[in-house]
């Protein structure tokens, strides 16, 4: 088994090969740290950007990072916390009003699979439950999503609630979703747009830099 040949797992959104893959590298004394980087994250770096060229879809997209969340969990048991280097807690939510979330768990899951840790808060959320988490969990990017134009304007009341509560200049705050613009983003405040999962990725990583 060749880290390759687990990348390609991945790639292929493979659930079982990726999980019997990644067991027989275990079982043969593979570092388990290259089992992640070179043969899971090598996967889903590939599947970013295929996805960002609209070489893959959403639900490709979803069942290789099941895969790969999959396999990860079966590495960690053998890997220190502290061994594993995280690039940078990242908060996400959909905004208050909006129940809508396949975009924002796809965000979240190709985060975890590019070494983020994220704190995924749910549906719904208003901008006092945005301030508590930021409060909490200490984030260095927030993210918000929207998919209904009637809910865009709770992203730009919890910018103003980070404002009041003395927390704006402390979090990055990027958000995203089918009716949010640039445009839109810069009117409100907020530090980044990401059109799509793969935009958000790289706009973390600028952030987090």
């Amino acid at each position: 088994m060749e880290f390759s040949e687990l990348s390609d797992y991945v790639l292929k959104g493979n659930v079982e090969k990726t999980a019997e893959g990644t067991k027989w590298m275990l079982e043969h004394g593979v570092d388990p740290l290259r089992i992640i980087n070179e043969g899971l994250i090598a996967g889903m770096n590939t599947v970013g950007v295929l996805f960002k060229k609209g070489d893959m879809f959403v639900p490709e997209v979803m069942r290789c990072a099941k895969a790969m969340s999959g396999a990860v969990a079966l590495v960690k048991p053998h890997i220190a916390d502290a061994d594993i280097p995280s690039r940078g807690t990242v908060l996400m939510g959909t905004v208050r009003g909006d129940l809508h979330d396949i975009g924002k768990n796809l965000v979240v899951m190709m985060l975890e699979s590019q070494g983020f840790q994220v704190i995924d808060l749910g549906v719904n959320i208003t901008p006092e439950q945005f301030v508590d988490a930021v409060v909490k969990h200490q984030p260095k990017v927030m993210g918000m999503s929207a998919l209904l134009t009637t809910t865009m304007p709770g992203m730009s009341e919890t910018i103003k609630a980070l404002e009041k509560a003395g927390l704006r200049d402390k979090v990055k705050v990027m958000i995203g979703g089918a009716p949010v613009t640039l445009a839109f983003a810069n009117q409100i405040g907020a530090d980044g747009y990401a059109s799509d999962a793969g935009s958000a990725v790289e706009l973390c990583g600028r952030f987090v830099a």
